[in-house]
């Protein structure tokens, strides 16, 4: 019976390993890099059958779970400088476009400092029973106070005799990242308060949301087209990672807006939520007009059905509806558990979806050749904005959903910027007053072997080429490379992007403008460009004609690997082409190698390897390479690019972690290869030593601990490779 029960068990002790990993790689996703995997939706579900399974085994506790702590957004251990990476980098581009200096800030992480009071997560629901539960476990008679539920980045504001000294993000619930500049920047928060408010309570702080609104986030998004940097999905994910720039000029330009909705401190005046919140909306600070006490269960109820239509009207993102019970002392006694307070919680919206008629579908290449179905709709609104295409992946989605033109379809945008279809109705009834019922006569089903033709070209609608299919892959693509319009304007916009050749004023329009005059073919026809050529051209003129001729004669000094990478050839990242163009210092070398050798270098498998030695198969490509070549791009390694500075770490495994002083990671990984050494993400037996920073990850401190590795700083490893 012990063995039969134990076996009962094991499944499930499993699966609280494998759901507490899940969801802190998610917290991870979400709080730090800003880039959700998964929906709030899943996530609280995971975490309630989290929450169950634990209960169902106390044995297994761990403080550490999700279960037991918020989620952490704190510029720690070697997230800062990833992160930091990508925002300078975002900031800079940003920057560039509007001819200002990049920030020359150090990429060091905030400074953390230890929350006053606890700053918690609340519990969330999605159904309005579970909402007439809570309310039924509280004292009878308690009055409920509403707010709508600002979709952001939590933020603590510390005014200290009258005067905002700190702004601390959540962080992991306890400390926080300390983020005054960039919060000094938004108007709407005082930065200093009334003698008679600071009187009352030398210290007081106030708990919100930093938000950017709509008409903000969709111009931020169309800056961040136009130079070529990928969208932010929603403004959530702007506003926090606009907060974490290291240059508050940049933060102060995208226009971050801010609601408050706690009040914390000693000797405050009222016992009620409510009122504090109005005493400081008279003291100045930005507080929600949408705020309403309630006295029933009917009352709650109809604000939630008010505010669930109302906030499509709204100027900033809500995603539902927080309830707080208003007496202060009643909340005392409630108390909190591990994670959240118990006289609160978050009822939650579900994802916005509405039903529209599929007008057509029609097709996008991209610069891969890849071959992309997008619906186009009748328009409709959701989340605050007008949605009038979505994407519909590829031949298999619409096969497996039976899509076809005129169909009514449900379009949703969860959290995302770019919308999906996740549905149709299947008796194709319109809501759209004067639009028919129905499918039009004739349709093809689309999944049917006979619907090809109807649901995807067989050509590539730009260039007419018979489009592959690969096998193993989803996609449709376009073998033309050289001769199909998208795939030509698209190399050449890889190929003048910042991590590339970084020829400034070459944007897709400029790019899309020259290769309809006839003056861009391919690349190599951007050294042939004149001054003529670009000044007369329409919104151009002399002194645009001047700063691109400039930065296409910066671009010669572009190293070896650099160049490789601008060249596009397909699976060749940045990293990758550092990598190849170590064990080729030159191109003529490469155009050579075989694909054994090719394999033998790190991170090049068998198709990588295919996918070089088809392009210098091309005789199209090497023209374009000998043109490169007579025109001064580098095709080579310099020599003191090839030649190693020393062996002093030769045959070491390194670990590079925190944030730096001296120089940043890059450069401290660039230092260490040019030293022989290798860099490795994780500590191991294998690490000879870890070059540690600030803020270095407590987890890397004590496995190396444990393992008896070496921890070294900035300066005593800058002293080893100097000897």
């Amino acid at each position: 019976m012990l063995d039969l029960f134990s076996q009962i068990e094991d499944p499930e002790r499993d699966e609280i390993l494998a759901l507490r990993k899940e969801l802190e790689q998610a917290n991870y996703q979400y709080y730090v890099l800003n880039t959700p995997t998964m929906s709030d939706y899943d996530f609280d579900q995971k975490l309630r059958r989290l929450q169950d399974l634990e209960h169902l085994h106390p044995d297994m506790f761990d403080p550490n779970s999700p279960t037991q702590h918020v989620g952490s957004d704190l510029n720690s251990e070697d997230n800062v400088a990833e992160r930091h990476t990508t925002q300078q980098r975002e900031a800079d581009n940003v920057q560039s476009t509007n001819n200002a200096k990049p920030s020359t800030r150090s990429p060091k992480g905030f400074a953390q400092v230890a929350h006053k009071y606890p700053m918690l997560s609340l519990s969330n629901t999605y159904s309005q029973e579970e909402v007439e539960e809570w309310l039924q476990k509280l004292p009878e008679g308690v009055e409920i106070v509403c707010e709508l539920k600002f979709d952001g980045l939590s933020i603590s504001l510390w005014y200290e005799n009258g005067i905002l000294t700190k702004a601390l993000t959540r962080g992991d619930g306890t400390k926080g990242d300390n983020v005054i500049e960039n919060i000094k920047t938004i108007a709407a928060i005082p930065q200093h308060l009334s003698p008679l408010t600071f009187h009352l309570s030398p210290f007081l702080e106030l708990r919100g949301e930093v938000l950017l609104s709509w008409e903000a986030f969709e111009r931020l998004n169309k800056e961040r087209e136009a130079a070529e940097e990928p969208l932010f999905a929603n403004p959530r994910n702007a506003a926090s990672g606009t907060l974490k720039l290291q240059d508050s000029s940049e933060v102060a330009r995208r226009g971050l807006t801010c609601y408050l909705y706690y009040m914390l401190g000693e000797n405050l005046p009222a016992n009620t939520h409510y009122d504090r919140l109005q005493i400081a909306k008279q003291w100045g600070f930005p507080i929600s007009d949408a705020i309403k006490v309630c006295h029933s269960l009917e009352e709650v109820m109809d604000y939630i059905h008010y505010w669930d239509t109302e906030r499509k009207n709204l100027p900033v993102a809500t995603d539902g509806i927080v309830l707080k019970v208003n007496d202060l002392s009643t909340q005392e006694e409630l108390g909190y558990t591990a994670k959240s307070p118990r006289w609160a919680i978050a009822y939650k919206f579900p994802a916005e979806k509405q039903l529209t008629r599929l007008n057509a579908i029609t097709y996008q290449v991209g610069r891969t050749g890849v071959v992309t179905p997008v619906a186009n709709l009748e328009p409709i609104q959701l989340s605050g904005t007008t949605v009038q295409r979505a994407t519909l992946h590829n031949e298999d989605f619409i096969r497996q959903l039976d899509i076809r033109e005129g169909d009514m379809v449900w379009v949703e945008k969860g959290g995302e910027i770019i919308p999906k279809i996740v549905g149709k109705d299947p008796n194709n009834q319109s809501p759209i007053a004067n639009s028919p019922s129905g499918r039009p006569i004739g349709s093809v089903p689309s999944n049917s072997e006979a619907s090809l033709s109807y649901l995807f070209p067989t050509n590539c609608p730009e260039c007419g080429t018979p489009l592959v299919r690969v096998e193993g892959e989803a996609a449709w693509r376009c073998p033309n490379e050289s001769g199909c319009p998208p795939q030509i304007k698209g190399k050449m916009e890889h190929f003048v992007s910042r991590k590339a050749m970084n020829i400034d004023g070459l944007g897709s329009e400029t790019i899309d403008l020259l290769y309809s005059q006839g003056l861009l073919k391919n690349i190599a026809d951007i050294y042939a460009l004149t001054q003529d050529d670009i000044a007369r051209q329409e919104r151009l003129g002399e002194k645009s004609a001047q700063n691109m001729l400039a930065g296409i004669e910066a671009s010669k000094q572009v190293p070896w690997a650099r160049v490789l990478f601008a060249l596009g050839i397909r699976m060749v990242g940045e990293t990758t082409a550092k990598k190849i163009t170590r064990r080729f210092p030159s191109i003529d070398q490469l155009q050579w190698a075989t694909v054994e050798q090719l394999t033998a270098i790190e991170d090049v498998g068998e198709q990588i390897a295919k996918n070089i030695i088809a392009y210098f198969n091309d005789l199209g490509n090497l023209e374009i390479i000998n043109r490169l070549r007579e025109a001064g791009v580098q095709m080579e390694s310099q020599e003191e690019e090839q030649a190693p500075q020393s062996d002093i770490l030769q045959g070491k495994s390194i670990v590079v972690s925190g944030v730096f002083s001296h120089h940043s990671r890059d450069e401290y990984k660039a230092m260490i290869e040019a030293h022989g050494g290798k860099n490795v993400g994780s500590v191991s037996k294998k690490t000879s030593f870890i070059l540690a920073g600030e803020n270095m990850g407590p987890e890397k401190r004590k496995k190396a601990e444990n393992l008896g590795v070496e921890i070294l700083t900035e300066e005593q490893f800058l002293e080893l490779i100097k000897n």
